[in-house]
């Protein structure tokens, strides 16, 4: 294999696995297709390595960074005014 196509390859993997197995899958099906003068496989592979661009594309568009539109909210005040709890005793101490 050619140092520049396993660079490729790894390259094209390591951004974005699964869109990139999708996109490999598909252009090695459409090669198989092609060369081998199957029509089928070829339309297949070239309809799944679209699949994987397309993923890749929406995958790419998506990281821009989400802006919180509300400020954190604390479920618990900083600092209680109210009494502690009492303390829970288990019954069967209690009895003896």
């Amino acid at each position: 294999m050619n140092p520049l196509f396993a660079r490729f390859l790894r390259s094209v993997y390591r951004k974005e696995p699964i869109s990139g197995f999708i996109l490999i899958l598909g252009a090695t099906d459409a090669l198989i297709g092609g060369f081998g003068g199957k029509s089928s496989l070829l339309s297949i592979g070239l309809f799944i390595a679209l699949l994987g661009i397309i993923m890749r594309w929406r995958q790419s568009s998506k990281k821009t960074p989400v802006k919180p539109s509300k400020p954190a909210r604390y479920l618990l005040p900083p600092s209680s005014s109210r009494e502690p709890l009492p303390l829970l005793v288990n019954n069967s101490k209690r009895q003896k």
